[in-house]
């Protein structure tokens, strides 16, 4: 019996050291501090927020292919573009927003196919969990048991080994350089300078990229989908309009019929707007950065006109003009396929 107690002595002392490290010493001040700023980023600018204001919702297709500059401003209220990545939780980006969402906001949510399709036990193992058991408790406790075993154990070596190499690149004045390129951020939290010179060494990867698309059957019983639902019902619950879109992708690889009328059914049946642009926002290989939902920012800004222009009677306003946004000479997107009207949006990048 001894020996058994001293084995489990060593394995309570071990756990017990486990989680100390995890939650207050090792740190990830690069790899997840620049999600945690941007996260930071985005939420203090819907805070600050005054009148009715629009937030996008969705993983990286939010920042990277719209631009709340040009919504917002079309649309005349403030915007902003909460997303981050696929692989934040569902349940953590609604818990934050819903704090600062009131009657009378709308949100868009241009979701990736990942997002509905998710299963339980991914949705409480992405960055996310890791930021929270190391920066932010409350919040954790608030997310449920389901989201704290999660966090407990969503550190490992690899995060033991690279929360030491990055305190010491911190330490020795090392900067992101992702700030400054184009994981750059403007103060609507799109992101900005991702270039397509920039993304030249991209081409032969997206040239030979087979997007992966959702079954309509995993979007009706993904964990995500749920996830969205409760969103939506809160939603309509406190005043907020909510609106489902599509992300941006390939025009040669549209999602499949029956998941569109699957992810548009999910919207409606939670009393919800859903969105199509002509298009089903597919565009040419050529109009994108560095994966299949990143559009090049030119193509970004045009993208978000057609976007401003189809949003303007689901929310009982009249569209005004697209903002004169200065690109480099040369930055240019073609003509989107199928589009009505958006030559007048491309004209205004080229002009500029």
């Amino acid at each position: 019996m001894r020996p058994f107690a001293r084995l489990l002595g060593a394995c309570a002392l071990s756990l017990l050291l486990y989680w100390t490290a995890f939650a207050c010493v090792l740190d990830r001040p690069l790899t997840l501090g620049f999600i945690r700023a941007q996260i930071a980023a985005r939420l203090a600018e819907g805070a600050a927020a005054r009148g009715p204001k629009l937030v996008i919702l969705a993983g990286s297709n939010g920042p990277y292919s719209h631009r709340c500059q040009v919504i917002g401003t079309m649309l005349h209220r403030p915007c902003i573009n909460a997303g981050v990545a696929v692989g934040i939780g569902l349940d953590t980006l609604f818990l934050d927003w819903e704090a600062l969402l009131h009657p009378g906001d709308a949100v868009y949510l241009p979701m990736e196919e990942a997002q509905y399709a998710r299963g339980r036990a991914a949705s409480g193992l992405g960055p996310d969990a890791t930021i929270l058991f190391r920066h932010d408790w409350r919040k954790l406790a608030r997310l449920g048991p389901r989201r704290w075993l999660g966090a407990a154990f969503s550190g490992d070596l690899n995060g033991a080994i690279m929360s030491g190499i990055e305190t010491a690149l911190v330490a020795g004045g090392f900067h992101d350089p992702r700030a400054m390129t184009e994981g750059a951020s403007n103060r609507w939290g799109d992101h900005v300078g991702h270039s397509p010179a920039l993304g030249a060494i991209d081409r032969p990867a997206l040239a030979a990229a087979q997007p992966w698309h959702a079954s309509a059957r995993q979007v009706r019983n993904g964990f995500g989908s749920r996830e969205i639902a409760t969103f939506l019902d809160w939603a309509r619950n406190h005043g907020i309009t909510a609106i489902g879109g599509l992300p941006t992708g390939f025009a040669d690889s549209p999602i499949p019929p029956a998941t569109l009328t699957a992810i548009a059914a999910l919207y409606r049946a939670h009393g919800a707007g859903f969105l199509v642009l002509a298009n089903h926002s597919r565009y040419p290989r050529a109009d994108f950065f560095d994966t299949p939902d990143h559009l090049s920012e030119p193509c970004q800004i045009a993208h978000s006109v057609l976007v401003a222009r189809a949003l303007a009677p689901l929310l009982g306003v009249m569209a005004g003009p697209a903002p004169a946004i200065p690109l480099p000479a040369g930055e240019v997107c073609p003509r989107p396929p199928g589009e009505e009207g958006g030559s007048i949006a491309f004209a205004l990048l080229r002009r500029h």
